[in-house]
């Protein structure tokens, strides 16, 4: 009976120990920036929303992300990037922070300043993507996005102790 007693103990103070020093929220050594472009569109002039594609892609950013402990959403305030951020939004219960496109500085700054250590997604443009990234400090990953490219999922890491930011461009959804 002593023996498990010791045992049981060894186990609870082993338990413990461990997970007190990985556990502790904001000990990160990044800010992690997940940028998209918003999904599929439609062809429609004006402020056009998703196409059925787009509407599967958004629900693929959803799987993709929702496990990875996503501290804000921002979204442009566009029918296409709110339809494609709206079902991790809802999943995490995250109300989205709306940006203007053509401030890529103060959004990369807002990033930097209040979300030190912790994980956000950006879901932009073809052509507010890359800037945004350039802002963050990242070179890129990738020379441009065209027309008909929407599965980009690109992750910015950026160091806590001052290092150079990092870009990495990998797929999400069909390709």
């Amino acid at each position: 009976m002593r023996a498990i007693l010791l045992l049981s103990l060894s186990l609870f103070l082993l338990t413990n120990c461990g997970g007190s020093r990985s556990a502790n929220p904001g000990t990160a050594a990044f800010t992690t920036v997940y940028i998209v472009r918003h999904a599929e569109k439609q062809s429609t002039p004006g402020d056009p929303d998703l196409t059925p594609a787009g509407e599967k892609r958004a629900v693929a950013l959803r799987e993709t992300l929702e496990k990875r402990n996503i501290a804000a959403i921002f979204t442009t305030n566009t029918r296409r990037t709110r339809a494609t951020i709206a079902p991790l939004a809802t999943a995490l219960k995250l109300p989205p922070i709306v940006y203007d496109a053509g401030k890529q500085l103060g959004i990369a700054e807002q990033i930097r300043d209040e979300y030190k250590g912790k994980t956000v997604v950006v879901v932009g443009h073809s052509n507010t993507v890359l800037p945004l990234m350039q802002e963050l400090g990242a070179a890129l990953p990738v020379a441009q996005i065209g027309d008909n490219e929407y599965s980009y999922l690109f992750v910015v890491k950026l160091p806590l102790n001052g290092g150079t930011p990092t870009a990495t461009a990998g797929h999400y959804g069909a390709p």
